[in-house]
């Protein structure tokens, strides 16, 4: 197999793995058995549930270059049974109602269940006229009444859109959670191949309820210059235009100049687009400011980190059916590549 079809295989397995905020145990587990194989890597487990660690190379850095991916998907988290037997519940992370509405679940124990919310015709004119909130939505069971359901369902179950991985059309693949298992997968891959410098590392926790993984890994790494690997909203879609789509698919990684968390380093952002110039690699940045990453959290460690921010186009962020293209997924791993080696030495 080769090694563009390794890295989708990764994707598809890192997507189908459940894993929100603060429950990222099976995501953690995986990760820690890909590491178990990589040759001069050496890592732990930190309290939050962060790995961090770092693999070997042949020289002394004169840098400590550290490449950040975070584990965490959104999803939602069990607050209340009713006496009919059905679920209520929070969202963990930023999830549109919208997304949520009729979407098959699944818990992390298995039990399936659907979304629902009160039929159209049962609606007085005012909840008709306005987006219902999570409070308005329950998920079905198919419990015959709470002590039924209390069988299956505990309060604070974590439960998952469940969601087919597939690829489609011109190269596109559609998964839940690629926000961020793709940057976790181009890290795996980044550090599977032969080092010539250390390399540090971080797989964080929690980034999607406030970056708070990526604060304690930067923390305790204190590198000189950290490289984010994500996702980022693009709304390349019918009816939007001009600087509304943000970014497009198939125009190449996206190098953010500043979101609502982060103003990213100057001269990192105009040497990424210089290096990306000079190895004919595809990219982009946003032309909204908006979202925010883990970056928002390591830029601010201990005396301040120069921090970039490479991502992947997607669309339809946090929801069931994220899409990202594999062309841009290859102009990302070209570029954290390149620009980890280049950070090393700067």
């Amino acid at each position: 197999m080769n090694d563009k079809a390794n890295i989708i295989d990764e994707i598809k397995t890192l997507s189908l793995i459940n894993g929100t905020s603060g429950d990222e145990k099976e995501v953690i587990s995986y990760i820690c058995s890909q590491l178990d194989n990589i040759d001069s890597v050496n890592y732990s487990v930190d309290k939050l549930g962060n790995i961090i660690g770092f693999k070997k190379g042949n020289k002394k850095p004169k840098n400590k270059v550290m490449l950040a991916a975070h584990m965490d998907e959104v999803g939602f988290i069990t607050t209340f049974i009713t006496d009919d037997g059905f679920i209520k519940f929070a969202p963990v992370g930023g999830i549109d109602v919208k997304a949520a509405i009729g979407k098959p679940v699944v818990f992390q124990n298995g039990t399936n269940g659907v979304i629902g919310l009160k039929a159209i015709h049962l609606q007085k004119q005012e909840e008709r006229d306005n987006l219902p909130k999570f409070e308005d939505l329950y998920v079905d069971i198919g419990a015959r009444d709470k002590s039924d359901a209390q069988n299956f369902i505990s309060l604070g179950d974590n439960f998952y859109f469940k969601s087919e991985f597939f690829e489609y059309g011109d190269d596109f693949i559609k998964g839940k959670a690629l926000d961020d298992r793709v940057g976790c997968a181009i890290l795996l891959k980044i550090l599977r191949e032969e080092a010539e410098n250390e390399l540090h590392f971080a797989f964080t926790v929690q980034e999607e309820v406030g970056l708070r993984g990526a604060k304690t890994a930067a923390f305790q790494i204190k590198p000189d210059f950290a490289i984010v690997l994500e996702t980022t909203t693009a709304c390349d879609i019918s009816g939007v235009s001009g600087e509304k789509q943000v970014c497009k698919l198939k125009n190449g990684v996206v190098i953010s100049h500043m979101d609502m968390r982060t103003i990213y380093d100057k001269e990192l952002y105009v040497l990424a687009n210089n290096t990306a110039k000079s190895l004919d690699i595809k990219a982009q940045t946003k032309t909204m400011v908006a979202g925010g990453n883990d970056s928002g959290a390591i830029h601010l460690s201990g005396e301040g980190v120069r921090t970039l921010a490479l991502s992947l186009p997607t669309r339809y962020l946090h929801s069931p059916a994220c899409v990202i293209n594999k062309s841009d997924l290859f102009d990302t791993i070209a570029l954290a590549k390149e620009m980890s080696k280049i950070l090393i030495n700067y």
